[in-house]
């Protein structure tokens, strides 16, 4: 577990902060402070492995914290409604840089950065999330988990995908992109078919032609992907 703390004069964005840190299976919350001067002193006690840091705070700012060198925590990622820090922080040796307002995406992003390095450092094993199989995604300006065995296939509309589930109706429609989620997806369980699909293999019931049949649809596929379909099809047949 990565312990964690928190550094921003703002209550709401602390809390929103907080909220993702317990959405992540490997990060543990050690303590939420409102200044510099409350985190020294819990970092002058408790162990921490990663701060999320704001910028413009009364006193002591998070720049100032950094450049003076009073932070002992191996990893900084700086969460602020300020771009033009952005290089100043990396300048720092800051992990990471995102923008308020914060998308748990963008948040999971980080996250998973940090645990990258945490791991490096300490050459452990990754732990398992506590469900695999799910994927966080924010549609209609909230957090939706999404269970990845119930995924058909997902369409993609320039900056926003729609992703249908078995025995749902209405797909749910996050502001990302197919690429994105093609990356999030397991290669072995989603195939891209087209460039506007991904289907998760295991629910093509047939295929006609160029056409995909699936429980509650049919998708076009094209050629150029028509050699993955095939090999996923030999070792299934």
């Amino acid at each position: 577990m990565i312990r964690c703390l928190i550094v921003d004069d703002e209550r709401f964005a602390r809390e929103l902060i907080e909220d993702n840190i317990r959405l992540i299976p490997f990060l543990d919350l050690v303590a939420s402070c409102k200044n510099t001067d409350e985190a020294m002193k819990v970092m002058a006690t408790e162990q921490i492995d990663l701060v999320f840091l704001d910028i413009q705070m009364p006193g002591l700012s998070g720049i100032q914290w950094l450049g003076a060198g009073l932070i002992n925590s191996p990893m900084v990622i700086m969460i602020t409604a300020y771009e033009n820090y952005a290089l100043e922080g990396f300048n720092l040796n800051v992990l990471d840089y995102v923008v308020k307002p914060v998308a748990f995406d963008r948040f999971l992003k980080a996250a998973n950065k940090a645990m990258e390095l945490y791991m490096l450092k300490n050459k452990q094993a990754p732990a398992l999330p506590a469900e695999p199989n799910t994927l966080f995604v924010n549609s209609d300006y909230s957090l939706v988990r999404i269970n990845m065995d119930h995924i058909t296939h997902i369409e993609g509309l320039k900056d926003y995908i729609k992703i249908f589930q078995l025995n749902t109706e209405r797909p749910i429609i996050p502001r990302l992109t197919l690429h994105y989620m093609e990356a999030k997806l397991p290669a072995t369980s989603f195939l891209r078919v087209h460039r506007s699909y991904i289907v998760a293999l295991d629910k093509i019931i047939s295929i006609k032609r160029n056409r995909l049949y699936l429980p509650d649809a049919d998708i076009p596929f094209t050629d150029n992907y028509r050699p993955q379909l095939m090999e996923y099809i030999g070792q299934h047949s």
